[in-house]
């Protein structure tokens, strides 16, 4: 017996699920207003992702693959530390204020979502380690303080843009944050 067809596009239901949880937060989005905003009933929404706890899974999986990727790609993509970083605080204030999606980050303003942000610190901490031990940074530099002084820069530009701060504004916190960076070893 072939499964039955769903009636909704269940990429779509991510992306509408994704901007009502970015909007407003895991505990003050409801199911009835996910069903409101998607026009998919409960027992279609359940069937489909689970419960919303699973659907919220789906949705932060969903924004690190998209919208939030940036940061990853620059970790990954970049030769040192710095670079990465100042591309990170640069996209930043681009995608938090971008105008097609909600403002800031979704990651950074739930507050389930501590144990990635955990996680995000200790990928730029190692980053800021291979610099040390590669000799572009000195050796006395506090890796995990800086890569904490990073996230806190981040965290408060998605406070800014949530708030309603422009992508210029950002960007000078960008440069202001990048003028506190260890100078390399000469």
């Amino acid at each position: 017996m072939a499964g039955r067809r769903r009636g909704f596009d269940a990429e779509a239901v991510l992306d509408q699920a994704m901007c009502a949880f970015w909007r407003a937060g895991f505990d003050a989005t409801s199911v009835a207003d996910l069903t409101k905003l998607t026009g998919v009933n409960p027992p279609s929404l359940y069937a489909a992702f689970g419960d919303k706890k699973a659907l919220f899974a789906e949705v932060v999986e969903r924004y690190q693959r998209t919208y939030g990727a940036f940061t990853t790609r620059a970790i990954e993509e970049e030769p040192t530390a710095r670079a990465a970083v100042e591309r990170i605080l640069r996209e930043a204030a681009a995608e938090y204020t971008d105008p097609g999606h909600p403002r800031g980050c979704l990651v950074l303003s739930a507050p389930e979502l501590g144990e990635l942000r955990a996680a995000a610190i200790d990928v730029v901490e190692a980053k800021i380690r291979r610099d040390i031990a590669a000799g572009v940074l000195a050796r006395d530099v506090d890796a995990h303080g800086l890569a904490v002084f990073v996230a806190v820069t981040v965290r408060g530009m998605s406070c800014l843009a949530r708030d309603g701060a422009t992508r210029e504004e950002l960007a000078h916190v960008a440069r202001a944050a990048m003028s506190a960076w260890p100078a390399p070893v000469p």
